[in-house]
């Protein structure tokens, strides 16, 4: 029996720029300016600051102001975090792609930077899913 090797930072991050080029206007202009970073886990300081005690719970999160509230100053810009290991993790529960699950936890914290309810959301999911 022969196992693959698991999917990379760097496949996690092609199949998210690719869910954020198919997001309908006006998002995919909004979100031109959103950092998209890919790490294994969270930082310890970053699970300090959201008070979360297992790094392998998170599997993203959306770090910055709210795209009504952007203006331009020395703030950093907003980001999108991903984090493989947690992905990874639920991806091996089972049930959708990976593909699947990347887009949809991007989905949920971009909607985070649209202030977006969860129907908003579901509707990007599936405009995603779109041919």
């Amino acid at each position: 029996m022969t196992f693959g090797l698991p999917p990379s930072l760097d496949d996690i991050e092609t199949i998210a720029r690719a869910s954020l080029g198919r997001l309908p206007e006006p998002f995919a202009g909004y979100l031109k300016n959103v950092v998209l970073i890919v790490e294994d886990i969270p930082s310890e300081d970053l699970l300090d600051q959201f008070e979360i005690e297992d790094a392998y719970e998170l599997t993203g999160l959306y770090t910055g102001r709210p795209a009504e509230l952007e203006v331009m100053t020395g703030d950093l810009p907003p980001m999108i975090h991903l984090f493989r290991r947690a992905i990874l993790d639920e991806w091996a529960d089972g049930g959708v792609t990976l593909e699947d699950l990347v887009s949809h936890i991007l989905i949920h914290e971009t909607g985070h930077h649209f202030g977006l309810s969860d129907d908003d959301m579901e509707w990007l999911e599936a405009e995603l899913k779109k041919p």
